[in-house]
């Protein structure tokens, strides 16, 4: 028997997020809800993985408008949860955010405003765009994983600073000055990998310092690390931060966060459907802001396959 379609949202709601600012916001987030008319069944995550394990299910219960309420990361489960089903075509599944994060980074692509009210308003208009979506194959604990993604995924020196910034979220201490902390800390620690990569029919071998590959404009809480980015082009965006001094990193971060580190001299953009990345040591890698695990790593671009709810 075919399940029926329901005409009620799924809000998945992670608690956590904010580090316990949806619990402490979500009464007020419910009335704003109930005040914009809006017929919903809230469902909240227990933990890491479980929105995936919740979207999946309830996208088999008949949902196909979602709304995820939480960070960056919350979001991620969100998709993640809507490639695991194979019931419908991803692109049935209508999915808005309403953004109470720490990095809140995928919104600002879209202009989508942080304040509770003026997100609901902009789910309630239900203007849809059809961006790509990543996938990601990688190694933890020496076995191969996949993850897809929407924003941006970060490698070596991105990937230490989410890993100890993801660290501190646990222990309840995180916001964007915890991650710039954990930045300039990082510095010390952090060794540059002789990293071979293709992009498309394309080989680069270099000393790599740090890499962003783009979907969405923006990561780390505001840096503007593919500026060119466009979220329905069909391509990833690269930017390839190549070995610089401790000291030369610490005076380009407001190149980062104002768009315009593509004009340093040792930094290269390029842009690709298919990425592979072998690298001498080790590097890590995090992907909307969710720490996965090493090299090497191999990259698809999944084009228009997630519908979103944008400004």
């Amino acid at each position: 028997m075919e399940t029926q379609t329901k005409q009620e949202w799924l809000v998945v709601v992670n608690p956590n997020a904010g580090i316990g600012k949806v619990k402490r916001d979500w009464n007020k987030i419910s009335d704003l809800l109930d005040q914009q008319g809006f017929n919903y069944q809230p469902v909240f995550t227990k933990g890491p993985r479980h929105a995936i394990k919740i979207v999946a299910e309830e996208i088999e219960n008949g949902y196909r408008k979602i709304i995820a309420v939480g960070g960056d990361g919350t979001m991620n489960e969100v998709v993640n949860g809507i490639f695991k089903q194979k019931g419908v075509p991803t692109t049935d599944i209508t999915l808005g955010m309403i953004s109470v994060g720490t990095g809140n980074d995928w919104v600002r692509t879209f202009n989508i405003p942080k304040d509770y009210a003026g997100a609901i308003r902009i789910i309630k208009n239900e203007k849809t765009l059809l961006q790509d979506a990543g996938i990601v194959k990688y190694y933890h604990c020496a076995m191969e994983k996949i993850r897809y993604f929407i924003n941006m995924a970060g490698l070596g020196f991105d990937g230490l600073v989410a890993k100890k910034t993801n660290a501190d979220k646990e222990k309840g201490r995180g916001n964007p000055l915890v991650y710039f902390i954990n930045l300039l800390a990082s510095l010390f620690s952090f060794k540059s990998s002789n990293t071979k990569i293709n992009v498309d029919d394309r080989e680069i071998k270099d000393k790599i310092f740090s890499i962003g590959i783009g979907i969405g404009q923006y990561n780390g809480g505001g840096m503007h690390q593919a500026p060119a980015a466009l979220p329905d082009d069909g391509l990833f965006d690269l930017t390839l931060i190549k070995d610089m001094s401790k000291w030369s990193v610490i005076t380009s971060i407001r190149k980062l966060y104002n768009g315009s580190i593509a004009s340093h001299k040792r930094v290269e953009t390029l842009v690709g459907k298919s990425i592979r990345i072998e690298s001498e040591h080790p590097i890590l890698l995090e992907a909307d802001g969710e720490s996965l695990g090493e090299s090497p790593f191999e990259f698809q671009i999944v084009p228009k396959s997630v519908k979103v709810i944008v400004n």
